[in-house]
């Protein structure tokens, strides 16, 4: 049998016989030129003929018609792979009489954010589509190979857990066995507890938020990719890993990916060689010296203080980044470090992306008194906190760690105006399917 080849490699076989399978993604006649486009998980390859009967197979059949197409590879500077099939034959796999939902041949799609979601198994097919998936990917090798290298294991911890006991968002009950369980919103407390098996941990995996937000920046399902780290000094340490991190993730795209950012017209950022900072309280003074809007004494930071302080952040640093340190711990987990000059604030970080909230994370507790007294400020009971606690009985160190929502990184990379854009199946409130 002859050895079938990927798209992205007719170019090497110049003046041979090659075959390929994918799909039918276009049938042009033009004027007596006929032109099939295949499409497989690679790219797209022209076939041209100027002999009807080469067509015969594809009667009566649409696009999407999974085909072998076999053709001698020829140099051509009008395909815009700067090659094409001629002489082709083609054999039908997998027929196709219906008409698509969306039309995949077009370079753009041209369809409502509704219409691309309710029909996601078969649009995802678009080269754009699945270029932004392809992205996706390597943002998690990027997140892998960086950490890997730096000697972190990675984990992967239970997404049904006993008690909701984090606090902060909302969590998906189960029925489990005739009593209650719940879907995890976090693998906070597991990638803690590990910190004490392998000092450096980190985890990708889906987290579930039952938050009632229906905005272009929030879903309820959404991959979190999550790093916990020992024998750290405070937050400083753990943000400087995050600068090492988004480097690692940018050069793997930049390196592997530049097909598909091309494709996407992405505009990679440059990651600093230290990312700028900037305290709460001063982010605060900055928006009402510069915009007269006074947020100081506010618990949080809104969609709009975060696009001024990106803003400033580009203008001042130059940088798409820029650390927020130092927030409320009223609006942070008990689990937090308090800042040990102001009580007010903690040993915390958000990071924000082009303006967006990318990455929370920080200094967490360590001694297992500081987890006592914190639970009783909190008003929270200690039993359902037991096993976690256990870690602390017996020895962890200073750590801390972070967490980046995949969607939203890939939302703000690609300047995609809703978040559902960069998922491949979204899971909102209104929607749990395809």
């Amino acid at each position: 049998m002859k050895t079938t080849i990927r798209t992205l490699e007719v170019s090497a076989h110049l003046g041979e016989r090659v075959r390929l399978t994918g799909w039918l993604q276009q049938l042009r006649r033009l004027g007596g030129v006929n032109f099939i486009v295949l499409r497989d998980g690679w790219g797209t390859i022209q076939a041209v003929t100027e002999h009807e009967a080469d067509l015969a197979p594809l009667s009566g059949l649409g696009l999407e018609t999974v085909i072998v197409l076999e053709g001698t590879a020829v140099s051509s500077a009008q395909a815009n792979s700067g090659v094409e099939l001629h002489q082709p034959k083609i054999e039908v796999i997998t027929p196709n009489t219906e008409t698509l939902p969306v039309p995949l041949y077009k370079n753009k799609i041209q369809a409502g954010l509704p219409t691309l979601l309710d029909h996601a198994v078969v649009v995802n097919r678009h080269p754009m589509r699945r270029a932004v998936f392809k992205l996706a990917a390597g943002v998690m090798a990027g997140f892998r190979r960086t950490l890997l290298e730096k000697q972190f294991t990675e984990i992967q911890t239970p997404k049904i857990v006993a008690s909701a006991t984090e606090s902060g968002a909302n969590v998906f009950e189960l029925g489990y066995f005739g009593r209650s369980a719940y879907l995890a919103q976090s693998p906070q407390f597991y990638k803690q507890i590990m910190v004490g098996v392998f000092e450096r941990v980190f985890e990708v995996g889906p987290v579930f938020r039952a938050e009632h937000h229906d905005t272009i920046r929030h879903i309820n399902e959404y991959v979190s990719l999550d790093v916990e780290l020992g024998f750290i000094e405070n937050h400083f340490t753990v943000m400087a890993v995050v600068r090492e991190v988004l480097a690692g993730i940018f050069a793997e795209l930049e390196t592997r990916y530049s097909a598909e950012l091309t494709l996407l017209q992405a505009n990679l950022p440059q990651v600093p060689a230290k990312i700028p900072h900037i305290h709460f309280a001063a982010a605060q003074e900055l928006i009402y010296e510069r915009h007269g809007v006074d947020v100081r004494g506010e618990p949080d930071l809104s969609p709009q203080d975060e696009r001024w302080l990106g803003e400033w952040a580009l203008a001042e640093h130059g940088s798409d980044f820029l650390f927020v340190t130092g927030y409320p711990m009223v609006k942070r987990p008990f689990y937090t470090y308090v800042d040990p000059q102001n009580p007010t604030y903690s040993n915390s970080f958000d990071l924000l992306f082009r303006g967006t909230e990318l990455i929370t994370g920080g200094q967490r507790l360590h001694l297992y008194e500081d987890y006592l007294a914190a639970l009783a400020a909190a008003q929270l009971p200690t039993a359902p906190f037991e096993t976690y606690l256990e870690a602390f009985k017996y020895g962890m160190p200073p750590h801390g760690g972070f967490a980046i929502g995949l969607e939203r990184l890939l939302m703000q990379l690609l300047a995609l105006p809703n978040v559902r854009l960069a998922t491949l199946f979204p899971r909102d409130m209104n929607r749990v399917s395809p």
